[in-house]
């Protein structure tokens, strides 16, 4: 009987043990939920998701460079020799096939700008209907499969069809992800700053992700880069869930109208914000798929100098976010300054790319012109926010898929115009022309110089609003706080309801003249 009894006494420990465990687990969970659940953590953990969301996009987007025209060219020689004896080719139709790959290429490289381009102003709308998080969460989910696709694509059309999902994804994880940022950072110097580490993450990724996608595409095949891509966007997503809770039961009916899309794109001063952010990343955008044959013919690169011509440049995009944040905190209203600053550096450095006759000469103007947009970045993009808080209704996702929108019209013509300009004309001319459309267009930003003066909207949020602002439910708490007055006035007598209703609307009035 003894040998049972123990073993009762152990089964008994063990359950107690188990059950402590389990409730030691159950604790911590709580704890967690309620550390994230705190304001201030949830805004640095919106703000990792977020990064992470811009990072993979970018990476996805040009970590396809050093892979896809390679192995479509495998592809392209195991068709030719499984019909080599059906076609009798000479130099014409080799021609003819070389210019057919080169526009395959092109096209399937824009694929993703141009699909972003065409959904943005729909996402935009989307978000500004029912949030951000869902929004996000749809965009990590597309990517996620996008990239799978990528992974185990072996013909053209998977290949454009993975593309093209990854702009559709972009649209809405890209924007709605900026918007975020814009609506929890709702303080000016904040808003900066929380949008240049953004930026520098979108640098990280177009920049680190050739060299990344390169040498695990030589050493371990096409699927690992892919793969590996596939894994963190899912450990966003997941993460995505656990904080933001897209799906839990919130009064989304009760959601400020944000203002129509139509409408902020012809407001004059978004409008040439808008046009900034073109104009300064057409350099970049036509340079990417242009300037390794020209360093291939002019300089007789290596492969391993090709692969890393963008690499340096890393380096002082984050020294311009870091200048620009620190500049714009000490002189905010400088903000139009910077940016037409950036435009002219980025001129004047578009202008000597054709001058430089090595690769450590040309690593100084690309190093300018990544230099120079992220000082107009940097600037511009919390001056859209800025502008929607001041002259429109506090939310974002609209006015970030215009800029969303600005960028994809340089990157939907990059890959298409720029061969056809470099063919036509030279790449010397291709710069030059950049380059001066960036400093002809830079004394436009002399119409933002008096934005910083529109602050009312700022302080009044803060007077109406007993808990500070909160950027999307502004609107919301000050919608609650006057069914609250109203609902005081019920009970009292039909001239003192009267009297309230006049004085609500002459401070209403009062505010909007200060708009004015």
């Amino acid at each position: 009987m003894e040998p049972e009894g123990t073993t009762e006494g152990q089964t008994s420990n063990m359950a107690q043990s188990a059950a402590s465990k389990l409730s030691q687990m159950g604790e911590r969970t709580k704890q967690l939920g309620i550390v994230i659940q705190d304001p201030e953590r949830q805004k640095r953990i919106i703000l990792v998701i977020v990064c992470t969301a811009l990072l993979l996009d970018n990476m996805l987007y040009m970590v396809i460079v050093p892979i896809v025209p390679d192995y479509l060219e495998g592809l392209q020689n195991a068709a030719d020799r499984a019909h080599i004896a059906a076609l009798h080719s000479n130099f014409t139709n080799s021609t003819a096939t070389k210019g057919n790959f080169d526009l395959q290429i092109g096209v399937l490289f824009a694929s993703k700008a141009i699909l972003q381009l065409l959904v943005n102003p729909l996402s935009g709308t989307f978000i500004d209907r029912v949030g951000y998080d869902i929004p996000l969460f749809i965009g990590l989910n597309v990517m996620f499969l996008s990239t799978l696709i990528f992974a185990f694509a072996d013909n053209y059309a998977t290949l454009f069809l993975a593309r093209s999902m990854q702009g559709l994804g972009s649209a809405f994880a890209d924007t709605s992800g900026i918007a975020l940022i814009a609506d929890k950072y709702t303080e000016e110097t904040e808003r900066s700053k929380a949008l240049g580490i953004a930026l520098a993450f979108i640098s990280f990724g177009s920049l680190v992700a050739p060299p990344f996608g390169g040498v695990l595409y030589e050493f371990a095949g096409k699927r690992v880069p892919f793969l590996i891509l596939a894994c963190i966007c899912l450990a966003d997503g997941i993460l995505c869930l656990l904080v933001l809770k897209p799906f839990s039961n919130r009064e989304r009916e009760n959601m400020p109208v944000g203002t129509p899309i139509y409408k902020l794109m012809i407001d004059p001063y978004i409008a040439v914000v808008a046009g900034a952010l073109t104009i300064c990343n057409i350099p970049l955008a036509f340079l990417e798929p242009t300037i390794a044959n020209w360093m291939e013919d002019t300089m007789h690169s290596s492969q391993w100098e090709i692969g890393m011509t963008w690499f340096p440049a890393f380096f002082p995009h984050v020294l311009g976010v870091f200048l620009t944040v620190k500049l714009a905190a000490k002189y905010p209203h400088l903000q139009w300054f910077y940016g037409a600053i950036g435009m002219v550096i980025i001129g004047a450095s578009s202008c000597t790319v054709p001058a430089c006759k090595n690769f450590g000469q040309l690593m100084i103007p690309l190093c300018g012109i990544c230099f120079g947009i992220a000082f107009v970045d940097t600037a511009l993009l919390p001056t859209l926010g800025f502008l929607v808080d001041v002259r429109h209704v506090s939310v974002y996702g609209s006015v970030y898929a215009i800029a969303d929108i600005s960028y994809c019209v340089a990157y939907a013509m990059g890959p298409v115009v720029a061969g056809e300009i470099v063919h036509n004309l030279g790449f010397a001319q291709l710069n030059l022309g950049m380059g001066l459309a960036n400093v002809l267009y830079a004394p436009a930003l002399l119409l933002l110089k008096n934005v910083s003066q529109m602050k009312p909207s700022f302080s009044e949020r803060n007077m109406l609003l007993e808990d500070g602002p909160t950027g999307l439910y502004d609107t919301i708490k000050m919608e609650q706080r006057e069914k609250k007055k109203k609902g005081l006035c019920t009970t009292i007598d039909e001239n003192g309801i009267e009297t309230f209703a006049q004085r609500s609307y002459s401070e209403e009035e009062s505010s909007g003249g200060e708009y004015a």
